[in-house]
């Protein structure tokens, strides 16, 4: 059976969890780019039904399928019109910004959910599969979605990373940015494909899980 399942990224008996932490992930993930937008004056998202916790609505199923097997891929990306927006650079900075940000309370709430139930005692009263299961779905649904807050943070395009320096950067930058941003798919499957993931991408991404589970600890230990 694994070897039949071995095309995956993931083990198959966590399989599940990873489908439930992407689908909630990449929902909430873009209806926060959508939520934003229009609380700027853009109702472009809203019209195309982006505007929504339905996660047909976000899910793309190619890059879906891809995290599945390769361990990274994409929702569909949100609409976003800044003719609407009075403050283009402030607004775009933080439709942008919300995306991530969304993930990184995500995986707070996630990491004190489970802390209240270790502090309780509740976890403890379940039978010991369920609370197998518990610490496993928190795990995995708290470690994805610390890693597409960080992923999505990286200055490379179509990421949101990107858009965030694209907004603060001069404006007399702008055009080299577009030139750029025609060879920024290349640059960014050749940094994840290849063995030079090691040395850029994924340090980047242990260091900053690190520091962020740190950080909630930090906050939370004083709670408990």
């Amino acid at each position: 059976m694994e070897d039949t399942f071995s095309f995956l990224a993931f083990d198959l008996e966590v399989l599940p969890y990873v489908i439930l932490t992407l689908l909630a992930a990449f929902t909430v993930h873009e209806f926060a780019h959508a939520y934003v937008a229009y609380k700027f004056g853009d109702p472009t998202a809203k019209n195309e039904g982006r505007l929504t916790l339905s996660p047909i609505a976000h899910l793309d199923p190619f890059g879906t399928i891809l995290i599945l097997i390769a361990g990274f891929g994409w929702a569909r990306p949100v609409p976003v019109n800044r003719f609407y927006f009075k403050k283009p650079r402030l607004a775009g900075v933080l439709v942008s910004v919300a995306g991530p940000v969304s993930n990184l309370l995500m995986a707070f709430l996630g990491t004190a959910v489970w802390s209240i139930l270790l502090v309780s005692g509740t976890a403890e009263s379940f039978s010991p599969q369920v609370t197998d299961a518990l610490k496993n779905f928190f795990d995995i649904f708290v470690g994805l979605n610390v890693t597409l807050f960080l992923f999505n943070l990286l200055p490379l395009p179509p990421l949101d990373g990107y858009r965030i320096l694209e907004d603060l950067a001069p404006r007399t930058w702008r055009p080299r940015m577009t030139q750029f941003e025609t060879y920024g798919f290349i640059v960014f499957i050749v940094l994840f494909v290849t063995p030079l993931d090691q040395y850029t991408v994924w340090p980047f991404l242990e260091t900053g899980r690190y520091l962020v589970m740190n950080l909630f600890y930090g906050i939370l230990n004083p709670l408990f």
